[in-house]
């Protein structure tokens, strides 16, 4: 009988039934018995593992050296400082012994994955109005773990620190972190991040035009008072959605059984992780954007200048998508028209909902 191989991902490509095996026994996480694709997720990095002692993600093929260093400090720190569900011990083999990349192994969530059709058919109105409650008591619980100033984790030296303006707005294509004699103000720091991406997709394509620009930079403007409004930096995600959680149902309602993909994350306003989950819903629904906003503004009292910073930070959330779509996938970008176009609807989304703030 021949080897056994595992069609996987595009990118993790095959992989024998030996491979796994061996990267179960460098953990002592037991013998393997069963291997499943993962259906979720842009980038096909996972692999759910059953073992003789339980049930795991394989993840591999990073997005370069920083990604499981990132994710495994994040982790860690949710793991000990909340009572959010995180996957934990995320545990990293980077000697490319087995495979010609480092991987990790952390324990299988358990849990619900709504983005799956199949089970999101089976949900009423009304379960889905609670998850996305849940989803708002979740981040509060997440952005418990705060910073005196706004800053990002250093994987060479393993620490989260205060960066350049210019690193921060490269971010995640910087090389690095200098140095910084103070921490900079969030204003800059949101400020270039927007700025810089806006070039880069001018760079990417002509569909972010001059005038698209212009408007942006109204935007950019009109949120500079409400961007000083102080505030005490949190635990930002910044990739927050129901596609990175599993959910379960108990006795008191809904809640999130785990999180996971902490790649993005650092430390600056919990504002801005309003904005994914939020266009993700006005898409589904318009009712459960106000059910998630309305829930988190509830727990959290929201600063004067809300709606202002609201409209930046969910144009700056469209902008990470958007310069992405415009570099990798053109047949879908073709269809998006220009930036203010597709991205108009999503800013103006608290005066819609006629969120207070």
């Amino acid at each position: 009988m021949g080897e056994r191989i595992y069609e996987t991902s595009k990118r993790l490509g095959p992989i024998s039934h030996e491979q796994l095996s061996r990267a179960l026994a460098r953990f002592e996480l037991g013998d393997l018995l069963k291997v499943e694709p993962v259906p979720f997720g842009l980038f096909g990095q996972n692999l759910f593992v059953t073992s003789s002692i339980g049930e795991f993600v394989f993840r591999g093929a990073p997005h370069g050296p920083t990604q499981f260093p990132t994710e495994r400090f994040f982790t860690r720190l949710l793991h000990e400082r909340t009572s959010v569900p995180v996957p934990w011990p995320y545990q990293i083999d980077d000697s490319c012994d087995f495979f010609p990349w480092s991987y990790v192994i952390m324990p299988r969530m358990p849990g619900l994955q709504v983005t799956d059709r199949k089970v999101r058919r089976e949900l009423s109105g009304a379960d889905l109005n609670s998850i996305a409650r849940a989803m708002a008591h979740n981040l509060v619980a997440m952005q418990q773990i705060t910073m005196p100033y706004c800053a990002r984790y250093d994987p060479e030296a393993n620490i989260v620190r205060a960066v350049p303006v210019q690193d921060h707005a490269e971010w995640p294509f910087n090389s690095g972190y200098g140095e910084v004699r103070q921490p900079p103000s969030h204003r800059e720091l949101v400020t270039a991040r927007v700025r810089r991406i806006l070039e880069r997709s001018r760079l990417a394509s002509d569909r972010t035009t001059a005038t698209d620009v212009e408007w942006a930079q109204g935007l950019i403007e009109r949120a500079q008072p409400a961007l000083a409004v102080p505030f005490v930096p949190c635990f930002t995600m910044e990739d927050y959605k129901e596609g990175n959680v599993v959910v379960s149902r108990t006795a008191d309602g809904w809640r999130v059984s785990g999180a996971f993909d902490f790649m993005g994350c650092y430390f600056g306003d919990g504002e801005t992780d309003l904005s994914r989950i939020t266009a993700e819903y006005f898409d589904q629904k318009p009712e459960l954007a106000r059910e998630f906003l309305a829930t988190y503004l509830q727990l959290r009292a929201p600063r004067s200048g809300f709606r202002e910073r609201f409209s930046l930070y969910m144009l700056l959330d469209r902008l990470i998508i958007w310069e992405y779509v415009q570099r990798h996938e053109a047949e879908v970008a073709s269809k998006m028209g220009t930036l203010r176009e597709w991205t108009e609807r999503y800013v103006q989304i608290a005066d819609k909902l006629g969120l207070d703030g």
